[in-house]
């Protein structure tokens, strides 16, 4: 069977996850091996600026994009060392590049675009494999948002028998797929809920030592401020219908900041962002179960970085009361590794030449081959 390599750099910006799976003939994955290369904190500065700047200079990008791709080459070459695995047998390496800026709906009435910092010809050159790269603007040209695309992934792992399953993303941003029962004609829907993690990270760095809320501890020490959640909450984009994707472009630290009076205990407001988190995946699965005139989930499967976050999961726990929390590893797939592992699904179609996007979660106009493949 072929092997593949899937690399997957987040809004977290906290480094390259790698991983290495097998794919049968019938699509089925499995996870062979994983790595996680850490960005250095000069890249992690540049793409932080990157991702806020209102204007860049070409040097910049050219700069930021050589030093990543170079870490996404790294991060292969420790991945196959670690797996004792020579690189002729890589069918191919799935490149999602970092995203900069992400706008399906254009801005001021500008055409609709999505920017992932990466050069798989680069890459190519550097590991001697071939990569399939630029995995998003073929569904964005057939007027989809391009995102998410870890929904097809989720629906080759999770829709299996009889029951509806939720899938829940929780990286920078929350994503969310609900699954019908295996053999209904009803198709899956997923779109982003909202900020997770890029908003955590973000107000503890600012108040803390450390990048992350090591288990969700300092936003269980504070208390939710209602008039706060309330006045996040009404921004539109938590009452938009599905398909809906968005990014740092939208929420940020100066996105939270001009809602504060100034007044807030710090803790207090991580609380909320917290308790913001959990509502608005609710809210959306809601949305995504009036669509499809679905029964509460048997199993909602959280997966990326919040999964870890056992404030968040308790919160996450108490609004959705009738859908029971399982460990994505209960399902034979770690948490940690499941985009990654959806970025080595991709190439595996691109290299057979099937559709890699759910029209029915991006809004596309069909199915289509996503991405292009650069020779070593």
């Amino acid at each position: 069977m072929p092997y593949f390599i899937g690399l997957m750099s987040g809004t977290s910006l906290d480094g390259i996850d790698a991983a290495l799976v097998e794919i049968d003939a019938a699509g089925s994955p499995r996870l062979l091996a994983s790595h996680a290369e850490p960005l250095t904190d000069a890249l992690r500065a540049a793409l932080w600026q990157l991702c806020h700047a209102k204007q860049v200079a070409f040097r910049e990008l050219a700069a930021a994009e050589d030093a990543f791709c170079r870490l996404q080459a790294d991060a292969v070459s420790q991945l196959l060392a670690a797996s004792d695995l020579p690189r002729e047998r890589i069918a191919a390496i799935g490149s999602h590049g970092q995203t900069i800026e992400h706008a399906p709906a254009g801005h001021d009435g500008g055409p609709a675009y999505t920017l992932q910092l990466d050069n798989p010809s680069l890459l190519a050159e550097l590991t001697g494999c071939p990569v399939v790269g630029d995995l998003r603007r073929r569904d964005l040209a057939a007027g989809g948002q391009a995102a998410p695309l870890a929904p097809a992934f989720h629906e080759a792992l999770f829709r299996s028998d009889g029951a509806w399953r939720l899938v829940l993303n929780l990286g920078g941003f929350a994503n969310l797929t609900l699954l019908p029962p295996a053999g209904s004609t009803t198709l899956p829907v997923g779109f982003d809920t909202g900020p997770a993690n890029v908003l955590l990270d973000a107000w503890h760095a600012r108040h803390r030592t450390g990048r992350y809320d090591t288990d969700g501890a300092w936003a269980a020490s504070g208390s939710v401020d209602a008039a706060l959640l309330e006045r996040l909450l009404a921004d539109p984009f938590f009452h938009l219908p599905p398909p809906r994707s968005t990014g740092r472009e939208h929420f940020h630290l100066a996105w939270l900041e001009g809602h504060l009076t100034g007044a807030e205990p710090p803790a207090n407001v991580q609380a909320t962002l917290a308790e913001l988190t959990a509502e608005s995946v609710a809210l959306g699965v809601g949305m995504a179960r009036e669509r499809l005139d679905a029964p509460p989930a048997a199993a909602l499967i959280p997966c990326g970085g919040g999964a870890h976050n056992r404030d968040l999961l308790a919160r996450l726990a108490r609004h959705l009361p009738e859908t029971p929390l399982v460990p994505s590893d209960d399902w034979g797939w770690p948490a940690d590794w499941l985009e990654a592992g959806a970025f080595a699904w991709l190439a595996w179609r691109r290299l057979e030449g099937l559709p890699g996007n759910l029209p029915s979660v991006t809004g596309a106009a069909g199915p289509r081959v996503l991405g292009g493949l650069y020779a070593p």
